[in-house]
């Protein structure tokens, strides 16, 4: 199954966020293709530190199963609309898209140095370096599929 932790898996979704453009619409959701890259530019920040979050109830509740639901196989993926924490909605008008991507890039680069062999998710709670390379790779998956990219 892909991973960010992959070199390929990491050049090929780079080489993705580039094909976004101010013109890129979005085929299902709400979110502007600025405000989708700023989602995961602090979904990153998340993933390295820089923002903090206690567990959910309900993912204490049903996260190991949801997760082992999207990490299941090659083809499970995040579902069309799911929620997401409040942390990650963005309301504002986002209007620096390069200057996001730059950021995103940047995030998915710094993967090739990521040393924790452990991460305690929001919702899914705590996750192997796999699943969570697995996790991010879906994730940003799930989003630049969002765009048609």
């Amino acid at each position: 199954m892909k991973s960010i932790f992959d070199p390929d898996v990491r050049t090929e979704v780079i080489e993705r966020i580039d094909r976004l453009t101010p013109a890129s619409t979005a085929l299902w959701g709400e979110m502007s293709v600025t405000q989708m890259v700023r989602h995961c530019v602090l979904c990153e920040d998340y993933y390295f530190g820089r923002i903090k979050m206690k567990r959910s109830l309900v993912g204490r509740m049903v996260g190991r199963m949801a997760i082992r639901a999207i990490l299941k196989d090659e083809q499970s993926t995040l579902k069309k609309n799911a929620p997401t924490a409040p942390e990650f909605k963005i309301k504002a008008n986002i209007t620096h898209l390069d200057a996001e991507k730059l950021k995103w890039k940047t995030y998915i680069d710094r993967y090739s140095t990521f040393n924790q062999s452990t991460f305690t998710h929001w919702f899914f709670g705590r996750l192997t370096k796999q699943e969570l390379g697995q996790f991010i790779y879906k994730h940003s998956d799930h989003h630049l599929r969002q765009f048609g990219v």
